[in-house]
């Protein structure tokens, strides 16, 4: 149990609005994939073309969370936590309200890249600045609370969905979004970052990522013990409707419905996740575990007779909470590097992430007509679990590390390893 003197420590007002912004992130960013077949059908899509300009869809999406993750990972560290994390709720707010209004697939196609830029800068900000602010004893607790309340948002989505026509549904969100901006008067930075904004140290520098060997391999290790997450997401159960004809279910699946329990799943697991690594004193123990979980548990969802809808649900559940360390794959990319590179690497490692379904689909299509829709997929799968465990292998554990330094530029400092922010704003003096 949490003592009452964490839970005062972890309620406080940007913990607070980190988490209902993942929560209309999280909406926004599932709604798509809930009302994916009834919107394109309206929009006069052929039944046999809806995969293909499915596909197309997500992966303008994914394009702009790419391009988006960069940007305001920059701007998160040079700018500051709080102006990133409102702007990108503005963003993707209005945008969203621009859905509601589409009349073709391609002006679809744009909103979703404008909405992809905004929603990209929510969480790896949200759980920056919650990392920040939050003692080293109870970091895992704040994530953690941020993800289970975020991952909600797909909930939400799937009954509105379900209870409203699709473009209704996007109004809803556009409007949740404009209603969390009224929130931001009482938030406070990250004071972490307010110390190394006085000094002259170079921040948000996302090239100096691939300058350094060392700094470029810790990076692609953070987002490379992502990827089974989105594999999960983007083609388990964005495509459920197809796997479900396949596996001769005799009811048809509803994408939005898999969604919806995966995500109920997903909010157990971040919770979970969270709570083992502050039990087990590691964050990286507890990612091999969920990582192996997701693996047996494709392999279940793929290749074992189900027989029963019921068993299929229950099975998008279970998937969802074996992916449940989405929040501690965040926590790690933040704490892995310091303030003056902790929002670009905690922004855009997610995003880059989300991005990966730019390669998973096309392989997934390509395995999907060599091999059958369900082998195809297993195989994208096996990629995705061998990848996550390879940037396992050498990760360094973060659990309990403090927080308040910051990265050197290669070659500018005498220094072997990183500097603490007491240290570095005194030399650039």
């Amino acid at each position: 149990m949490i003592e009452r003197s964490i839970l005062r420590q972890l309620l406080q007002i940007p913990v607070i609005v980190a988490a209902l912004g993942y929560f209309v992130d999280i909406y926004d960013l599932l709604l798509f994939s809930i009302v994916r077949i009834e919107s394109l059908k309206s929009l006069g899509v052929a039944e046999g073309d809806l995969l293909s300009k499915g596909v197309f869809l997500i992966n303008m999406q994914m394009g702009g969370l790419l391009i988006g993750g960069i940007l305001w990972g920059i701007l998160g560290d040079k700018k500051g936590r709080i102006t990133v994390l409102f702007s990108s709720i503005l963003i993707y707010s209005l945008a969203n309200l621009a859905n509601g209004l589409v009349t073709s697939v391609n002006q679809y196609a744009i909103l979703r890249f404008i909405a992809g830029v905004g929603l990209a800068g929510e969480l790896g900000v949200g759980i920056t600045l919650v990392a920040e602010i939050l003692p080293k004893e109870i970091r895992g607790y704040g994530t953690s609370l941020v993800a289970g309340v975020g991952m909600l948002g797909a909930v939400l989505a799937y009954f509105i969905a379900e209870q409203f026509q699709w473009r209704t549904a996007y109004f809803i969100g556009g409007g949740l979004g404009l209603l969390l901006l009224f929130m931001r008067v009482k938030v406070f930075e990250s004071g972490i970052f307010e110390k190394v904004k006085e000094g002259s140290v170079s921040r948000g520098n996302f090239l100096s990522l691939f300058t350094s060997r060392k700094q470029f391999f810790k990076y692609i290790r953070c987002i490379l013990i992502g990827i089974p997450v989105w594999f999960v997401a983007g083609i388990l159960m964005t495509f459920s409707p197809e796997f479900g004809k396949v596996l001769d279910l005799g009811v048809p699946i509803v994408a939005g419905k898999a969604v919806m329990w995966e995500y109920l799943g997903l909010t157990i697991g971040d919770i979970s996740s969270g709570l083992l690594s502050q039990y087990f004193n590691s964050r990286k123990k507890v990612v091999f575990l969920f990582i192996s979980l997701v693996g047996i548990l494709s392999a279940v969802y793929l290749f074992v007779p189900l027989q029963s809808v019921t068993i299929f649900y229950a099975l998008c559940v279970c998937l969802g909470f074996g992916a449940g360390y989405w929040a501690l794959f965040v926590t790690i990319a933040a704490e892995q590097f310091g303030t003056n590179m902790r929002a670009t690497v905690a922004t855009t490692a997610p995003n880059f992430v989300r991005g990966s379904i730019l390669i998973m689909t096309p392989l997934f299509l390509i395995f999907k007509e060599q091999f059958g829709i369900l082998t195809g997929a297993g195989l994208v799968g096996l990629l995705a679990i061998a990848t996550a465990l390879i940037g396992l292998l050498n990760m360094e554990e973060t659990f309990g590390k403090d927080l308040d330094f910051v990265e050197e530029k290669p070659g500018s400092y005498p220094l072997v390893g990183p500097q603490t922010v007491k240290e570095i704003i005194p030399l650039n003096h």
